[in-house]
């Protein structure tokens, strides 16, 4: 009966290294296995970062279909805005209800104009001209702050997650060093499973906050962007109203 020569390894165990599983001190060093093993206070903070990278993954999906729709429907309103036809018309058909911003910058305006418009006079066309200003710049305010919801959330996580993840690090190592103390060992059986969830906490801290920060720089980029468009939108619409103004008197 042959032997087995010393350095040949087994196929089943070759096939449960290169599937990243090896038992190490009856620890399974798979993700999943990980985060079982993992201490309780390693455990939290794994699970703080989890939600707080799925937040923030249904947050750069909720904003960036919303600013592509905002810019699409501020296209067809501009188109509409600058074809020539009546004001008055164009606002009927927005009625109440603006569908976007700019369209609830105009239909402020234009509120304020219907109320006013009828009985101004050329002392108090000044007046009119600036309270008309003033509604579309509290507007416009009020919807650039609807659109900033949540985005200091993904500023917060791409900032905070990569020093909570580095706590669970710390954490980790401290209970590899207590289990070395413990045993009296210092075998890689006895530290890797602590050193692995340590970094498997780190590495979620990364997850969560990469994407959390470039989202958070291409959607105020985007949202600055938009800004300025209200900004450009309210200036032509006021020189307009102005131009109205100066030609009743």
């Amino acid at each position: 009966m042959e032997e087995q020569t010393g350095g040949a390894a087994p196929s089943g165990i070759l096939d449960t290294v290169i599937a990243g599983q090896l038992p190490v001190g009856g620890h399974e060093l798979s993700i999943f296995s990980l985060f079982l093993q993992a201490d309780v206070v390693v455990k939290i903070v794994m699970i703080i970062l989890i939600l707080a990278s799925i937040w923030t993954w249904a947050i750069i999906f909720e904003k960036s279909l919303r600013f592509r729709r905002m810019a699409r429907l501020a296209n067809k309103f501009e188109d509409a805005f600058w074809s020539g036809g009546s004001l008055e018309e164009l606002y009927g058909r927005i009625g109440q209800y603006p569908a976007d911003p700019m369209s609830s910058v105009f239909s402020s305006a234009m509120r304020e104009w219907e109320r006013s418009a009828g009985r101004v006079s050329s002392g108090s066309a000044v007046g009119l001209q600036q309270r008309i200003e003033r509604v579309m710049q509290l507007t416009m305010n009020r919807e650039i702050d609807k659109l900033e919801r949540y985005l200091p959330f993904l500023a917060s996580v791409g900032s905070a997650a990569p020093f909570v993840g580095l706590f669970g690090t710390v954490w980790g190592i401290m209970n590899s060093f207590s289990s070395i103390a413990a045993t009296n060992q210092t075998s890689l059986a006895v530290v890797a499973p602590g050193i692995a969830e340590a970094l498997f906490a780190t590495a979620l801290g990364l997850v969560a906050a990469i994407p959390a920060t470039l989202a958070f720089n291409k959607l105020s980029s985007d949202l600055g962007r938009y800004a300025g468009r209200l900004e450009s939108f309210s200036g032509e619409f006021g020189a307009i109203i102005s131009r109205q103004l100066d030609d009743r008197g």
